[in-house]
């Protein structure tokens, strides 16, 4: 099959490509590289700068030299209702094209859109903590954001989403909360769950000591997000628990670094923080759990239930976190003072992500869906 993903964040796309390559699949990779990750792509989506010209470049590309790039796929898959940095005029204009110079198109669903913050506000849906909600009161992230919500339910953007999800001809989700809200708009026949992929062949285990001591805990920043992921009251607790366990801690930040970087500094680390209000392992998670290093994410009962992981402690690896300060700083002390759990949990994530996450595995349930929707 000729493939083409458009839009990506976190590397996804780049990645599920590496998969589908090695199942034979012909794939050009189309983003603005994940911002300042700066990802690799095949087509450069970039604004070449910023402000209205650099839309208008933007869009005079795609009307000239990039249009025949983008024809003649068997399958297009976009990121985002709004997988183009342009307003939701313009998008709809590349859609309807891609729609008519290619076999079929589908979501990637792996970003916020419309029915994922339904998903989210619903006080009857299994997402009873999430970056926009945590029990019936609003979350620090929409807070801190109010603009978002509304963005999202009012034109034109709230009109792009619906005709959107009507065009398409079907979705595959990154995540189990993202597969969640994908029935608000489709049917079964309509979905699939992918998952994220992992190339893990670039990613050797890492061998942790047997007791580390201290035990070093990093922590990826990302200054724009940090309410979104809750990694701001992590931080906050793994400090606490340090400072109550000295000698037995420490804490390492890294902060908005390029994606081949940040990765390469894993591996030193001996626990990887992600983030608080995900109900699954995202990339960064499962990019730390495929070295074979403890991860604090998310990993609800509903999540394992859904991809069918046994309810053993070592097949359901990630370090689940609370979401009020006092838990997590509870779950930082543990991790200080049994540091003897911490290289079979490792060993643990790393089966956990081989099993259900390498870029094989999940380009192949990606791959598996588009040919039955083409039929």
């Amino acid at each position: 099959m000729r493939i083409l993903l458009m839009g990506d964040a976190s590397n996804f796309h780049r990645t599920l490509a590496t998969g589908l390559r090695r199942l034979g699949c012909d794939v050009t990779v189309a983003s603005s590289g994940s911002g300042f990750m700066q990802t690799d792509r095949d087509i450069d989506l970039r604004r070449p700068f910023p402000g209205k010209a650099g839309g208008l470049a933007l869009w005079a590309r795609l009307n000239g030299p990039l249009r025949r790039r983008l024809k003649g796929y068997d399958a297009v898959s976009v990121s985002n209702p709004v997988f183009l940095d342009l307003k939701p005029g313009r998008v709809r204009k590349v859609f309807n094209r891609l729609r008519r110079d290619n076999g079929a198109v589908f979501l990637t669903a792996l970003a916020t859109d419309l029915p994922y913050i339904e998903e989210c506000l619903d006080p009857d849906s299994p997402l009873r903590y999430n970056e926009f909600r945590i029990g019936d009161r609003p979350a620090p992230y929409a807070l801190r954001h109010p603009e978002i919500i509304p963005a999202w339910q009012t034109p034109p953007l709230s009109d792009w989403c619906e005709e959107f999800y009507a065009g398409i001809d079907g979705a595959v989700s990154a995540l189990y909360e993202y597969h969640l809200a994908l029935a608000r708009r489709l049917p079964d026949d309509k979905t699939a769950y992918g998952g994220i992929p992992i190339d893990t062949c670039s990613l050797g285990p890492v061998d942790l000591p047997e007791s580390p001591r201290p035990v070093r805990i990093m922590l990826g920043r990302h200054r724009g997000r940090m309410e979104e992921k809750g990694t701001d009251l992590l931080e906050t607790a793994a400090r606490r628990a340090i400072n109550r366990n000295p000698g037995k801690g420490e804490l390492v930040i890294v902060e908005n670094r390029p994606y081949d970087e940040y990765i390469s500094l894993m591996r030193s680390a001996h626990v990887v923080v992600d983030q608080a209000y995900s109900h699954t392992p995202a990339t960064n998670a499962l990019l730390s759990m495929a070295y074979g290093i403890p991860t604090v994410s998310g990993g609800e009962p509903g999540f394992y239930d859904f991809i069918g992981e046994p309810d053993t402690p070592l097949r359901r690896p990630v370090i689940n976190s609370p979401v009020d300060l006092d838990g997590m700083t509870a779950m930082f002390d543990h991790i200080l003072t049994h540091p003897e759990e911490l290289r079979p949990l490792g060993q643990a994530s790393r089966d956990f992500v081989m099993r259900n996450n390498e870029c094989s595995v999940v380009a192949r349930r990606f791959l598996s869906f588009w040919q039955s929707r083409l039929k």
